[in-house]
């Protein structure tokens, strides 16, 4: 038995399409992804009902569970944070700041470096915190 010349013909496909289309999206997600900065000491922040997203534009200050703090991911003491935030301020007044504490630090400490950030010329503050489950 013959078979005709058309069913004997194999089909052939070429890789070289998808494999352009996978390396546009590694690049791409190379590109667009924002690799963010670890704190640069354990933080378990406390649960809120909303979450939102952050801005490449500010500063992040962290209270960790022992007080200790930190702006952007360097650990300082109080003085050196607040001269270095108003320094930040001053060069750009499009910089949001906001607050990410330990749920288990004490509240009078994090409304003192809430007074701290309010005499470096904070006017605007944001409490960072993660989404719990309702």
């Amino acid at each position: 038995m013959r078979l005709s010349s058309r069913t004997r013909r194999r089909i052939l496909i070429s890789l070289t399409p998808m494999i352009d289309v996978v390396f546009i999206m590694l690049v791409f997600y190379m590109v667009a992804g924002r690799p963010t900065l670890p704190d640069p000491f354990e933080i378990d922040p406390p649960l809120s009902a909303s979450e939102s997203l952050l801005d490449p534009q500010e500063l992040i200050v962290v209270v960790g569970a022992d007080g200790r703090l930190a702006l952007d991911g360097t650990v300082m003491p109080e003085d050196r944070l607040q001269s270095s935030v108003e320094a930040r301020l001053s060069a750009s007044e499009s910089i949001q700041v906001r607050l990410k504490a330990d749920a288990q630090v004490q509240a009078t400490r994090v409304i003192a470096v809430m007074e701290l950030l309010r005499d470096a010329g904070v006017e605007q503050l944001k409490l960072l915190t993660v989404q719990g489950s309702n």
